[in-house]
């Protein structure tokens, strides 16, 4: 079957995803710049979370890009990805609305990994079912990236039990590592 309707589904999850998360963002009561400092974590949670959406947004759209059709068993892949990615804004909103505290740390880095362990089956589902000469399975390769970020996704969970803030300082370089955009798919477009 046609990729048409994954990609417009998914486009339109991630949409609802992000507007959920501005929601979350609440207007201070006051006029003054010092209003805003109670909200900080609440905004560093959301700049955070946007970008890691918008990493998942990206490469979802490159790896689409470059296969020519889907099964149902991709389909149903897709939606565990999307269905990790949907719990972000609850976590989101709890890490900020508790200062980035250990528990809600440790939810965020547990979602934040079964996003990528869905993603990764989902790339090697479309692998398996175009072929190891495909476009996508030469472009992704070992996949040494995305096996590194597991390894720190479940580094900083451990982390975050002894200091929340060493778990959310890995998030943040997970996130430096795939903001920096991934040319080996780009590479492989025609």
């Amino acid at each position: 079957m046609g990729k048409g309707r994954i990609e417009a589904f998914s486009d339109g999850v991630l949409a609802i995803i992000i507007t959920i998360m501005v929601l979350e963002l609440k207007v201070p009561h006051g006029e003054n710049l010092q209003d805003l400092k109670p909200l900080i974590p609440v905004i560093i949670s959301y700049v955070l979370s946007f970008i890691y959406i918008g990493i998942y947004w990206n490469n979802h759209h490159h790896m689409m890009q470059i296969v020519k059709k889907v099964n149902g068993s991709i389909l149903w892949l897709n939606m565990h990805l999307l269905f990790w990615l949907s719990i972000i804004p609850f976590a989101t909103a709890w890490m900020g609305e508790n200062h980035f505290s250990k528990w809600p740390v440790i939810l965020y880095g547990f979602i934040l990994l079964m996003a990528a362990i869905a993603y990764y089956f989902l790339a090697h589902s479309l692998i398996s079912f175009h072929g190891k000469e495909s476009i996508l399975s030469v472009a992704i390769g070992k996949d040494k990236k995305r096996i590194i970020s597991v390894i720190m996704y479940i580094t900083r969970i451990i982390l975050a039990f002894i200091n929340s803030w060493f778990g959310f300082m890995i998030y943040v370089l997970v996130a430096f590592i795939w903001f920096i955009p991934d040319k080996r798919i780009e590479q492989n477009i025609d």
